[in-house]
């Protein structure tokens, strides 16, 4: 009983955890006509929440997409715009770069065993095509000092 019971309380707090987020920033097509709303908490959470609706309207699942191994399939060269978003969700602040001729698509991230919280960011080139991305420390950060106080 408890096998089964556990799954289903899983899911009740995932739609939970939904309402909580209230609206979602971006609600995207999946496949076999699921629907894939998203729950950016950028720039200062460093996660985005995708929840994925079957055709019937119900919960599939809910994932953190902003992970080593979703920016690990985001290949230059290959990847498209609508691959980038449908992976990790909306951007924080887009850029249009129109002497580049580029689209740029930064994502607040953290990385596991890296203290420093890092920026994801990717550069497309106005056919939507993925020509480059990095992965760099956030700029914004401030290490605290041995105090414990953030310098200023």
């Amino acid at each position: 009983m408890k096998l089964i019971l556990a799954p289903v309380a899983a899911l009740l707090i995932a739609g939970c955890a939904a309402q909580e987020l209230g609206e979602p920033a971006e609600i995207r097509p999946g496949p076999n006509g699921e629907s894939v709303h998203y729950y950016p908490q950028l720039p200062y959470g460093h996660v985005t929440y995708a929840f994925r609706y079957g055709s019937d309207g119900k919960l599939i699942a809910k994932e953190q997409r902003l992970t080593e191994e979703n920016i690990a399939k985001v290949e230059k060269g290959r990847s498209t715009s609508k691959q980038v978003r449908d992976l990790l969700g909306p951007p924080y602040q887009p850029v249009k770069q129109e002497r580049m001729e580029r689209d740029i698509w930064t994502y607040p991230m953290r990385i596991a065993g890296y203290p420093t919280p890092k920026w994801f960011v990717v550069q497309m080139s106005y056919d939507g095509v993925v020509r480059e991305t990095y992965l760099l420390d956030d700029p914004r950060f401030h290490a605290p000092d041995s105090t414990g106080s953030i310098p200023r």
